[in-house]
């Protein structure tokens, strides 16, 4: 069974997100503030984690980027009050794969867990999706960029690019067809397992970030390509 965990100091947000974790079928463990969680996920190891913003010590954004800096590939969603997009693309950039503003409806929330530990169980062979599983070992190369499909490894002239897990499945989803567009709803579906469990935005806020890191000059790239009022593509030459 997944585990999903809370970092969250309203006791009535805990009571709710336990009452929707329990409702999908999840375990589910809580914390209150920034130093008890970060020992509590070293110790629960949980599949999912739901990460407030705004804590009484560490902040949201600290903690991610503590959890990405030792290593850990949990997905981690944000939760938080806050819904302007400079906050998002400060989560982003932290290592989040996901946010939701509060207030939020509860079935929204169980459908992106949903949609998070599908993912989750895919990479871990649970569901005996053999498919997935033939990429593992996979590299597609173009130019200097090399993209070790199923083991979240990404590499620019031989050297390991700071990528999200998020991030390094966008790339992924791209290099399974590279040359052709996917569209918006093509990846969102592709990354969450719908098109409706999660934010249009977050995609281009990804692109960016990625673009910041494989890219010699981001504001012309030549890896990721945007077509225009379509969607993005991953070259196949360059």
């Amino acid at each position: 069974m997944f585990k999903v965990m809370l970092i969250d100091d309203d006791e009535s947000m805990r009571v709710l997100i336990e009452q929707i974790a329990h409702r999908g079928g999840y375990e589910f463990c809580c914390a209150g503030n920034g130093e008890e969680g970060l020992a509590m996920l070293r110790a629960e190891r949980p599949d999912f984690l739901i990460l407030d913003v705004m804590l009484p010590d560490i902040n949201g954004f600290e903690i991610c980027e503590i959890i990405r800096g030792e290593g850990r590939k949990v997905p981690i969603m944000f939760l938080t009050a806050k819904g302007d997009i400079v906050d998002k693309s400060i989560g982003f950039k932290a290592g989040a794969d996901d946010y939701l503003v509060k207030p939020f409806l509860p079935e929204e929330l169980l459908l992106r867990m949903n949609a998070h530990l599908r993912r989750r169980k895919r990479e871990h062979g649970d569901d005996g999706d053999g498919g997935a599983r033939e990429r593992k070992g996979d590299v597609f190369r173009v130019g200097d960029l090399e993209i070790h499909l199923g083991k979240y490894d990404v590499r620019l002239r031989g050297n390991a690019v700071p990528l999200s897990s998020r991030e390094i499945e966008l790339l992924e989803v791209l290099a399974s067809d590279a040359g052709s567009v996917f569209t918006r709803d093509q990846i969102l579906e592709a990354l969450w397992g719908s098109k409706e469990a999660a934010d249009p935005n977050s995609i281009t806020v990804m692109v960016r970030k990625i673009r910041e890191k494989i890219e010699d000059d981001p504001s012309k790239p030549c890896y990721l390509n945007t077509v225009w009022r379509i969607g993005y593509k991953l070259a196949d030459r360059v």
